[in-house]
């Protein structure tokens, strides 16, 4: 007879989470205008965690985290295969809001939704204790893995890097800029992340799949 399974209840109820539809957080103008589907990686073994943002739409109609892409962006950043990438046992990926939020006037994706964050992450950290790195990805991860000790823009945060992956309490962290196809004038007006953060993102993630001892 097998034990309780905490990570698969907890999935099990994130997959029913509906707040956002039912008890949006600024009242039933703000109400999520389609049909909530949570999309998260959650997992008892990986000691890797991916902390994004929210799932765009084409990630909404898959199912899949990081399914477009930003997903193949940030899987060349960390040097792994499309198969390592979804092996929940090795990686678990958690964006701070579960579902696609949908799109503002500009046709923007709108910000992680507000409901999501407090009524989970608390509960989701605390579920995977193994975790080692968490990559923090974007302002909205950096505001709530970081706090008050996240800089005044996602730059000067990602730059600064070493103040969070050296010295933590918890988890180790890398902050690191969004993947996506509109920051690609960032990746070339600053070419010190490819210098000097990816190098260290692609041995931080050899050591945790087990390829190599970082050091």
């Amino acid at each position: 007879m097998t034990g309780p399974d905490p990570i698969g209840e907890l999935g099990a109820s994130i997959s029913h989470c509906r707040i956002c539809r039912d008890c949006p957080a600024k009242g039933e103008a703000d109400r999520l205008p389609h049909e909530p589907r949570p999309v998260v990686a959650l997992s008892s073994t990986a000691r890797l965690l991916i902390a994004g943002q929210a799932p765009g739409l084409r990630v909404h109609e898959s199912g899949l985290p990081f399914n477009d892409a930003s997903g193949n962006r940030l899987r060349e950043w960390m040097g792994v295969t499309r198969d390592e990438f979804y092996d929940a046992s090795r990686i678990a990926i958690v964006p701070m809001g579960f579902c696609f939020p949908g799109y503002d006037d500009k046709g923007s994706d709108l910000p992680p939704r507000r409901e999501c964050a407090p009524a989970w992450r608390g509960r989701v950290m605390a579920a995977m204790p193994q975790i080692d790195t968490v990559l923090v990805i974007g302002q909205y991860a950096a505001a709530w893995h970081l706090g008050p000790r996240r800089k005044g823009s996602v730059t000067d945060t990602v730059k600064n890097w070493r103040e969070y992956f050296l010295v933590n309490d918890g988890p180790r962290i890398l902050p690191l800029p969004h993947p996506s196809w509109r920051n690609t004038a960032w990746l070339k007006n600053n070419p010190w992340f490819d210098a000097d953060v990816l190098p260290v993102l692609r041995r931080v993630v050899d050591s945790l799949m087990g390829r190599t001892n970082f050091g």
